[in-house]
């Protein structure tokens, strides 16, 4: 089967029973999305699927023919890092920084349908992941942060 991650086709086969999280992980190499609690309550191995945020460790990779993944490893441009991972640092929203990959993932799918929200709309996105740091209040600094400077044309 063909998987495009973050925009570079691949060629897989992998087992029937096999999380897209195994495969980008054990497979790939691709360690930015974490095992958390294999049970899709954490968002810790949240990635994009075709643009919206899917837990990698509850979708099966045989699903997932001819689509497009993206992982946190895909946010950056060679060294430039996304504005929004830039925004994660300058608002020390990344504390231990477990949770991370997974909240930076739900964050860009809400800023491409959203490129306005309100506190309400970012709780509501944000929701399915989770941090033991407490962070929530920095990364909606973050991700407000990171939708004013996409809308004054800065990223």
């Amino acid at each position: 089967m063909r998987l495009t991650i973050n925009t570079r086709e691949r060629d897989i086969v992998p087992e029937p029973d096999e999380s897209l999280l195994v495969t980008l992980r054990d497979r790939l190499f691709l360690t930015g999305a974490k095992q958390g609690c294999d049970r899709g309550e954490c968002g810790a191995c949240t990635v994009l699927l075709n643009g919206e945020p899917v837990y990698s460790c509850l979708t099966l990779t045989v699903a997932c023919d001819g689509d497009h993944v993206t992982t946190v490893e895909g946010l950056a441009r060679g060294d430039d890092l996304d504005p929004l991972q830039a925004a994660f640092i300058a608002h020390d929203a990344v504390q231990c920084g477990f949770c991370t990959p997974g909240q930076l993932m739900a964050a860009t799918a809400l800023l491409a349908r959203n490129p306005a929200p309100d506190d309400a709309a970012i709780v509501e996105a944000m929701s399915g992941n989770l941090c033991r740091c407490g962070t929530y209040p920095k990364i909606a600094q973050a991700i407000l942060t990171t939708a004013a400077v996409r809308r004054e044309g800065g990223a």
